[in-house]
């Protein structure tokens, strides 16, 4: 009886203490297992070596945005060359999805979460009530942030960055495409790792992606201007 009583007593104190290590679960980005993603990437190797280069990724559209458009299929891996789809990817009921990033010169794995996606889902449902949505001010060329108010929050959608732990919001094309604005995460990146490569025109976001094992996504193209300043790529069609 004392050993069941200690049992139900363990199994309290676990509940209790996830309680406090995620008080608030929807906006919580986990980092996912580092042995994980490098099993995936050797068996990414592997599978490339024995395949004349051909990396096992699913066909997307070429609209997609670079850093959520190169899918690994774990069809293709399991279980000749990986034992078992990693319990944290999508296709196994976790909520990171794997992605080649570099899938031409340096396949390299890594991952993003799929809560981002349900988070603008939310955001573009409740817009999609709305004859036009509630613009509030201007952060880029035809990107805007929204009065979250007149679309029913009480307070602004985040989401907790899985680069530098800041909340991180949401912002809007004149197009009606909801986006993560990761300027905040840039600004802290461009203060640790040296971004000169990044400048005169080049996409500024794989300052985020090289130096961890994440991506930035839903994300559009910022660079640095000829005065330092970060902006989005004007050259992007989302924001002509």
């Amino acid at each position: 009886m004392r050993r069941i009583h200690f049992a139900l007593l363990l199994i309290l104190v676990s509940i209790l203490l996830t309680g406090c290590l995620y008080p608030n679960d929807k906006n919580v980005i986990r980092i996912p297992d580092e042995q994980q993603i490098q099993d995936v990437q050797n068996a990414i190797n592997a599978y490339r070596k024995d395949h004349d280069g051909l990396l096992p990724i699913k066909n997307k559209d070429d609209e997609t945005d670079y850093f959520i458009k190169y899918l690994i299929d774990f069809k293709r891996l399991v279980p000749l060359y990986l034992s078992k789809i990693p319990d944290n990817a999508f296709e196994n009921g976790g909520v990171f999805q794997y992605v080649i990033l570099h899938p031409d010169i340096n396949p390299t794995v890594k991952v993003f979460d799929l809560r981002i996606a349900e988070k603008i889902r939310e955001i573009k449902f409740r817009l999609s009530t709305k004859e036009y949505p509630p613009f509030k001010d201007v952060i880029g060329k035809n990107a805007f942030t929204l009065e979250y108010g007149k679309l029913g929050y009480k307070e602004e959608p985040i989401i907790v960055s899985p680069f530098t732990g800041e909340n991180l919001s949401f912002f809007i094309t004149g197009q009606g495409d909801v986006y993560v604005d990761y300027s905040l995460d840039i600004e802290i990146y461009r203060e640790k790792v040296d971004y000169q490569k990044f400048q005169d025109g080049s996409d500024i976001r794989f300052i985020l992606a090289e130096n961890s094992i994440f991506v930035p996504a839903y994300s559009l193209p910022y660079t640095i201007n000829k005065s330092g300043e970060l902006v989005f790529m004007e050259k992007n069609k989302n924001l002509e």
